[in-house]
């Protein structure tokens, strides 16, 4: 699992019958902060700039439900953030 920022939204009107209902999120990897976004689905209701948490391959098919087609999903949203007992974010 890896801790991203959500940019934002993917609305696509055409997709994989298993994916109707779920909301397709922009992120990017924290570590990364200039790297590419990438898209993820949504189970959680994240929104935009919040910290989450994405889970990758089996596991984000497990949170989505077994049969959806995707290898990563939003399945936490950080309130805090602490690294090396700093607190590096904090949900506002």
């Amino acid at each position: 699992m890896q801790l991203a920022e959500v940019l934002g939204q993917v609305v696509s009107t055409v997709k994989e019958p298993g994916l109707e209902g779920l909301t397709l999120l922009l992120v990017r990897d924290t570590e990364e902060p200039s790297g590419p976004g990438y898209v993820a689905v949504d189970v959680v209701g994240a929104g935009v700039g919040e910290i989450v948490l994405v889970a990758t391959g089996g596991a984000a098919r497990v949170a989505a439900g077994a049969a959806i087609p995707t290898d990563r999903a939003v399945v936490a949203i950080a309130d805090t953030v602490i690294r090396s007992g700093a607190v590096t974010y904090s949900k506002s």
